[in-house]
């Protein structure tokens, strides 16, 4: 049995590899390790761990590798302290391969240590562009991974650009639009969701705002300013608005001190702030809202496959692929109202995913498709194992359960 490390660093993390941990546990011949840290662990950041044991995964080790203060230079130690940690972690459980998710500084450390060990590196939504540190971060771990699971077309070809054998390069699509599609095929309706965070309440079925917005690393110092104007510009709108906090990033403070002092200004009227919330909640109020509101990649990848109106605000998503649900914004108030107007006056322009039903055609309009990877098997052999016909979500595809042999030097 081939034990299948994940590593869990943030609630992003999470949401993007939860379908492929579902399949690696439910698979007879794999056995799941699942690995927690960073912001993963803290209260402050919503606590994914017990989300994580609520959804019945057993926690094998738990990483606290935060340094506090949220800045570059933090960043960069929290990052050695991962390296430090994760090591004695992957010594305990012997993974035959890690999992790595995206870009993040905590996948860095992730990738290092399992590399620098000799364990075999797999790395999902590599290769994609977006203009900031992340990529750097993203393009290095795919010249340290040993198996590539892209998310488009586009990330697929630049890895192979990058130098990576094509055989071990798999088109898998993003898990994370799996998640969304199981959460809107379940026709629940959203509920209470006031009992948490704190401000206003109102109705979800009138017309709202939603706001999710992080720190730019590259532009540390910036974040206040950044926050307020984008708080200033939905407030203008006269909508009511759900807002989110930042994640861990370095700059992550500066835009929970903007919203703070938004509060303590008595201008949040009509607002409600989250510290977290489940991931089916905040499918929902992406399908709901009259317009998504930052610089999530979520508006890029979830909202393409909804059909969400995004207001995209500055650079860190640049360059990286989008639909037409996506509008871009400056960081300036002005840019982003009418940004937002364009999207409030033209409210019957996107059309939304009120039921699952993709067809062959309209899959192909959507950039990062319909995840294959819990139907990929990570099975480390010389010969193949065995092939079948499976039903991917929503398109019945012939796959192979695919196995090779990673030679991996001393």
């Amino acid at each position: 049995m081939r034990k299948v490390c994940v590593v869990v660093g943030s609630r992003a993390n999470y949401s993007s590899i939860r379908s492929a941990m579902h399949a690696i546990k439910n698979h007879s011949d794999l056995l799941l390790q699942v690995v927690v840290g960073a912001s993963a662990l803290l209260d402050r950041y919503g606590a994914v761990v017990d989300l994580i044991e609520k959804d019945g995964f057993e926690v094998d080790a738990k990483l606290y590798m935060l340094v506090e203060g949220e800045t570059p230079a933090t960043m960069a130690k929290s990052t050695g302290v991962g390296l430090i940690e994760l090591p004695t972690i992957f010594e305990r459980l012997q993974p035959d391969i890690v999992i790595t998710v995206g870009d993040r500084f905590e996948t860095m450390a992730t990738t290092l240590a399992a590399a620098y060990m000799n364990i075999a590196v797999a790395h999902t939504m590599g290769g994609e562009v977006t203009g900031t540190i992340d990529e750097s971060i993203r393009h290095a771990i795919t010249k340290f991974a040993h198996i590539h699971f892209p998310a488009s077309v586009d990330a697929k070809n630049r890895i192979i650009k990058l130098g990576e054998e094509e055989d071990s390069v798999y088109l898998t699509g993003c898990p994370r639009i799996d998640l969304v599609a199981d959460i809107l095929r379940d026709d629940m309706d959203i509920g209470n969701i006031f009992g948490d965070g704190v401000g206003d309440n109102f109705s979800l079925d009138e017309q709202f705002l939603l706001v999710s917005q992080h720190p730019v690393t590259t532009e540390y110092g910036e974040g206040e300013k950044q926050i307020t104007n984008t708080l200033d510009a939905v407030r203008d709108s006269g909508l009511p608005v759900v807002v989110l906090w930042p994640n861990a990033d370095a700059g992550s403070e500066d835009i929970s001190r903007g919203i703070r002092k938004f509060r303590e200004k008595g201008m949040d009227d009509h607002m409600h702030f989250f510290k977290n919330l489940p991931t089916s909640t905040y499918i929902r109020l992406m399908q709901k809202t009259s317009c998504l509101v930052g610089n999530s990649s979520s508006g890029i990848r979830e909202g393409a496959f909804i059909g969400t109106p995004v207001v995209n605000i500055g650079t860190r998503q640049d360059q990286r692929e989008r639909g037409s649900n996506v509008i871009n914004s400056e960081h300036d108030k002005a840019s982003i109202s009418a940004a937002i107007d364009v999207f409030l006056i033209n409210s019957s322009a996107i059309s939304r995913s009120k039921s699952v039903s993709i067809s062959i055609e309209s899959f192909s309009l959507i950039i990062y498709g319909i995840s294959f990877l819990p139907n990929r098997v990570f099975l480390l052999s010389n010969k193949l194992l065995s092939t079948m016909y499976i039903a991917a979500p929503f398109l019945a595809r012939k796959c192979g359960f695919f196995c090779r042999r990673l030679s991996l030097s001393g």
